[in-house]
């Protein structure tokens, strides 16, 4: 039974000590979104790692769960009833989160979508069109797109719908990259009705997932709908305050990146995973920098994806930040060439000790003949 009626609303206990459990959680679990987080201004990216992290848990809880196991699902709800009454359970990502929610007003259908996607992961749904995938797309990053957005300030729905295409955009380019590791899950993420066009049966295809280059046209035709939205959701980044603006159109461009390395490597994502080069994201870097400063609104704003339009409709339906909130919202706090060279610095920092750790693996064992 839902608990959100009957717990009273207290102030939240969150502390800046659980943002930084949150970033101690993403530095080792996912160092990628970690490195990308520090490109934002500080008044964003601990909102934003707060919300990662919670992202990241809640889609472990279910991952790990026994096939038909509903109580991950009970449980998440149960954990968000809670945060937003304002005494969230005994996590720090959900004081961390709740701390979020209490500053930004972050509405709740969001987070809400979010847990619908992982539902569909836990109950095995079946995608027939891109209207389908697009559908589980929305709940899964579109979500996220408008809670970054929704944070970063903007409220009005042709940034909100940009945004949420943006994040589905970059899963669909997950589900290209992924397609060999998902089916070794059992799950198959590609439209079912443009894998039989290929001449392709999808319940054979994943009881033996090989390549071939029927596949590849899928796969093309997959990235080709994300290049699409990838347009769209990068002409809402102008409407971003201007602090945010270079970091969002990096992570978009990198993501974007990966598919065109995989349809270098010949569309073939199910032999191996597609990955893009350190060196081509620096260079990704410096061009968003570059470009950030060009891009436009267009005057007349496409209708939102249809998979988005319940996402967005629901942000413009719920209660708006107070003016001080806004405000705060757009002040710039750091020039985004320092955040680049702490990126370039930390790329460096890395790859010395990747070459550290493989020359200590290269020695003999002590005592050996």
């Amino acid at each position: 039974m839902s608990t959100e009626n009957t717990i009273p609303p207290t102030q939240t206990t969150g502390s800046p000590a659980d943002l930084q459990a949150c970033v101690a959680l993403m530095q080792g679990g996912s160092r990628t979104f970690f490195a990308a987080s520090r490109l934002l201004p500080p008044r964003v990216r601990a909102a934003a790692i707060a919300l990662y992290a919670f992202c990241r848990v809640a889609d472990d809880l279910v991952d790990e769960a026994a096939p038909g196991d509903e109580q991950p699902l009970h449980t998440l709800r149960s954990r968000l009833d809670r945060l937003y009454a304002g005494i969230p359970a005994d996590h720090v990502e959900d004081h961390a989160l709740s701390m979020v929610v209490q500053h930004y007003s972050l509405p709740r259908h969001l987070l809400d979508a979010l847990i619908e996607g992982f539902a569909w992961d836990a109950q095995g749904h079946r995608y027939d069109t891109l209207e389908d995938v697009q559908a589980y797309g929305a709940r899964v990053a579109g979500s996220v797109g408008a809670m970054m957005c929704w944070i970063m300030g903007p409220r009005d729905p042709a940034t909100l719908a940009r945004a949420c295409e943006l994040g589905v955009a970059m899963q669909l380019t997950n589900i290209a990259r992924d397609v060999g590791a998902d089916a070794q899950l059992g799950r198959l993420y590609l439209p079912r009705q443009w894998l039989l066009e290929a001449g392709l049966q999808p319940d054979g295809w994943l009881a033996n997932p090989v390549y071939d280059p029927a596949l590849g046209d899928v796969i093309e035709r997959l990235l080709q709908a994300a290049d699409q939205l990838y347009r769209r959701g990068q002409s809402g980044i102008a409407a971003l305050p201007p602090d945010c603006r270079a970091a969002i159109l990096a992570a978009s461009l990198i993501y974007s990146e990966i598919g065109v390395q995989l349809r270098r490597e010949g569309l073939d994502s199910v032999s191996h995973r597609t990955v893009v080069s350190t060196g081509r994201k620096l260079v990704l870097l410096a061009a968003a920098w570059t470009q950030s400063h060009f891009i436009y609104m267009p005057a007349r704003s496409e209708a939102p994806l249809p998979a988005i339009e319940g996402l967005v409709q629901g942000c413009c339906e719920a209660k708006n930040p107070s003016p001080l909130q806004a405000a705060a919202a757009w002040f710039p706090n750091r020039a985004m060439p320092q955040r680049v060279a702490w990126m370039l610095e930390l790329f460096e920092r890395r790859e010395h000790e990747r070459l550290g750790r493989r020359q200590q693996a290269r020695k003999p064992l002590s005592g050996a003949g």
